[in-house]
Formats: C-alpha cells, sequence, structure tokens
C-alpha cells in the first residue's frame, strides 16, 4: 500500500488516518472544521455557524484539539480557534464533493469550474 509514490505506509500512520476521518465523521465537528476554513473563530461565532449551543461547541473543539486538528489561543477572555493546517479543510471540502457524486446529477463544483473556464476563454 502506498501514499502518493513514497513508498509503503507504515500501518500505524494508516491507523491513525483512520482515526482523523473517524473524528471528522461527526456532522457537528465537520461543520466546525469547514467554518474554520474561513480563519479564526470564537466559541459564540462557531456556535451560531453550527447552529449548536456553546458549551456543545466547546466540547467538540475539545476533542478536535486533542486530535490535533485545531488550535487555541486566548485573545482576552476569549478563546479563538483556528485550522492547524490545511489538510483537514481539505478533507472535508473533498468528502462533501464525494458526497455530491454519490446524490447524482452534475456536481455543482464540476459547474462552478465549468462557469470559470467559460469566463476565462472570453477574456
Amino acid at each position: 500500500m502506498y501514499a502518493d509514490t513514497d513508498g509503503p505506509v507504515d500501518d500505524d500512520l494508516v491507523d491513525v488516518a483512520a482515526e482523523v476521518f473517524a473524528m471528522l465523521a461527526e456532522p457537528t465537528r465537520f461543520r466546525l472544521v469547514l467554518a474554520l476554513g474561513d480563519g479564526e473563530r470564537s466559541v459564540g461565532e462557531l456556535a451560531a455557524t453550527v447552529g449548536k449551543a456553546p458549551s456543545a461547541v466547546s466540547q467538540h473543539l475539545a476533542k478536535l484539539r486533542l486530535a490535533r486538528i485545531v488550535a487555541a489561543r486566548h485573545e482576552g477572555t476569549r478563546v479563538l480557534y483556528r485550522l492547524l493546517d490545511e489538510h483537514a479543510h481539505s478533507l472535508v471540502t473533498d468528502a462533501l464533493h464525494q458526497a455530491e457524486h454519490s446524490i447524482g446529477g452534475t456536481p455543482r463544483h464540476h459547474q462552478v469550474r465549468a462557469v470559470r473556464s467559460a469566463q476565462q476563454v472570453r477574456r
């Protein structure tokens, strides 16, 4: 088994990668990662965005911190969260794209690309 073309993938790495998918498989955490793709946000902002109570959002963020997907920083009395890197956001957007393919029809992400291509041709 190979990741890209770098050679065999260590079994422990596969196990950790599967744990990342399990962490992101919960809908609220999935939505939090999407929301954090726009940048750093407070618990209150995230709670409003995902439609959950701040206490529930805090619990999900704690799990994402333990999984090293998000980081927190204090600004006065507020705690601001951000993604540690772009990979988790890429995973959830790719999963959304795959879901669009599973539903049928022309996926929205293909429609957007077609519009952009047409606009570039006109220039």
